[in-house]
């Protein structure tokens, strides 16, 4: 794989045509791209649950400063059982794969202790799973339009309501998923 073609630190926006239930009208946060596969977190399918339910749960005492009422999100159907904190921070954790400057993923508790003490990472999007794709899987996809790409963009994940960061992460590309047909038509 070159360099050109490495989507770390890219956005994967779903076409409109994408029907799969996981990934219809996802927005997902590359963490990792490589000739073995890609790793992922999608970054606007907020669960029914908050972080507060999360910190109880693996019974981390709460600071009353600590953002306890931030959503959960589904990260994707990998591991659904495992939790990543993508945050805007260089600072090392237990746990922490650097993908850029100023942005991380981090699975280890200490993170959240220091979350729930109020002294945590500022920007932070907490996620149960993670989306997956085998050594040429996603190269795949994307040669049958099932995903735009593009460079990431931290206000999307971390400033935009969840609930427009699909059509946000689109228009970053210039494109009006509104305006995109599903149907294949015949000249």
């Amino acid at each position: 794989m070159t360099m050109a073609a490495n989507l770390t630190n890219h956005f994967l926006i779903a076409m409109p045509g994408l029907q799969d239930p996981n990934f219809q009208r996802t927005v997902t946060y590359l963490c990792e791209h490589s000739a073995q596969g890609a790793m992922g977190i999608v970054v606007n399918r907020p669960m029914d649950l908050n972080l507060g339910d999360i910190l109880e749960q693996m019974q981390i005492p709460v600071d009353k400063s600590a953002r306890v009422d931030q959503p959960v999100f589904i990260g994707g159907p990998v591991a659904t059982d495992r939790g990543f904190v993508l945050h805007a921070s260089n600072r090392p954790w237990n746990s922490t794969l650097q993908i850029a400057q100023g942005i991380s993923v981090t699975t280890s508790r200490d993170i959240l202790e220091e979350i729930a003490k109020g002294s945590g990472p500022q920007d932070t999007l907490i996620a149960l799973g993670y989306a997956g794709w085998a050594g040429g899987q996603l190269e795949q996809e994307l040669s049958t339009n099932a995903w735009l790409s593009g460079p990431a963009d931290l206000e999307i994940i971390f400033g935009v309501p969840a609930q427009q960061r699909w059509k946000a992460a689109a228009m970053l590309l210039g494109v009006d998923l509104d305006q995109i047909s599903t149907e294949i038509g015949h000249a």
